[in-house]
């Protein structure tokens, strides 16, 4: 992952009511949830809850399936592990005691 796109996703997390979108929706599972439950869950206005799923799937955190008249919404979970697995990826590179540690073995 490029840390352009770790960090404007992590700038759509960033967000108080973006970040309890993405949550309910991995809550949700694979199955995802329709965003009128997901209105009525989180208690905010349509307006607002369109204006931050956009946020949410321009970074590539969820994606939108229409069924029917019911758009559902799915929570990305490769993307959130390739976010995760690059936090984590050079986890103590630089700290010299762990390197010492390796090779004094």
């Amino acid at each position: 992952m490029k840390i352009d796109d770790a960090a404007a996703r992590l700038e759509a997390l960033g967000n108080p009511t973006r970040l309890r979108i993405y949550r309910a929706l991995v809550r949700a599972g694979h199955a995802g949830m329709p965003v009128g439950r997901l209105q009525d869950r989180l208690r905010i206005p349509a307006s607002t809850l369109s204006h931050h799923v956009k946020a949410l799937v321009s970074g590539g955190l969820i994606s939108q399936v229409r069924e029917g008249t019911t758009l559902i919404c799915h929570a990305q979970y490769d993307t959130m592990q390739g976010l995760v697995d690059f936090l984590a990826a050079e986890c103590c590179a630089d700290e010299t005691e762990c390197k010492e540690a390796k090779t004094a073995a």
